[in-house]
C-alpha cells in the first residue's frame, strides 16, 4: 500500500461509494433533491486539492507523497491547513457520499478514507518534513492545524 498514491486511494473510495449506492440501499437515505447538497462539497473539495497542487507546481517543488521535499510550502491554502490536498479529497468524498444519498456505509467510507490518510500518508509525510526542515516545520505545525 505504501506506493498507492493518495489520488488513487480517493478514486477507489469514490468507486466504493458508487458501488454502495448502485448495489445496496441502506437507511437512512437522503432523498433527491436534498442529496444535491453534495455537489458544492465536491466542487469545493476538488478546488481545494487543485489549489494545493497548483501552488506546488508554481513553486516547482516535489508533490510526490513518497518523494523528498525540496521546499516547505506555507503560503496560499497552506496558511490555513497543512494538508489542503487531503482535506480537499475528504470534503469531495463527503460530497460524493451525500450525493449518493448519504447512507451510513457511504459516510463510514468517508471516515475510513480520513483515517487512512491521516495515519498512513500524513504521518509519513510529517516525519519526512520534520527530518528535512526541523524547527521551521515544527514552528509551522504550531501555527497551522493538520486538517482545519
Amino acid at each position: 500500500m505504501k506506493k498507492l498514491l493518495p489520488p488513487a486511494l480517493f478514486l477507489i473510495f469514490v468507486v466504493g461509494i458508487g458501488l454502495l449506492h448502485w448495489k445496496m440501499s441502506f437507511p437512512p437515505h437522503m432523498a433527491f433533491p436534498c442529496s444535491l447538497l453534495g455537489l458544492p462539497l465536491i466542487v469545493l473539495g476538488l478546488w481545494l486539492s487543485a489549489a494545493g497542487k497548483r501552488l506546488f507546481t508554481r513553486l516547482s517543488t516535489n508533490i510526490m507523497t513518497f518523494g523528498q521535499p525540496t521546499l516547505l510550502v506555507t503560503q496560499g491554502v497552506y496558511q490555513y491547513t497543512r494538508n489542503p490536498m487531503y482535506l480537499g479529497f475528504a470534503v469531495a468524498l463527503l460530497g460524493v457520499a451525500i450525493l449518493s444519498g448519504a447512507s451510513l456505509p457511504a459516510l463510514f467510507l468517508t471516515l475510513l478514507f480520513i483515517l487512512i490518510t491521516d495515519r498512513w500518508y500524513i504521518r509519513f509525510e510529517e516525519q519526512i518534513l520534520r527530518d528535512t526542515f526541523g524547527q521551521d516545520y515544527d514552528q509551522y505545525c504550531r501555527q497551522v492545524r493538520r486538517w482545519v
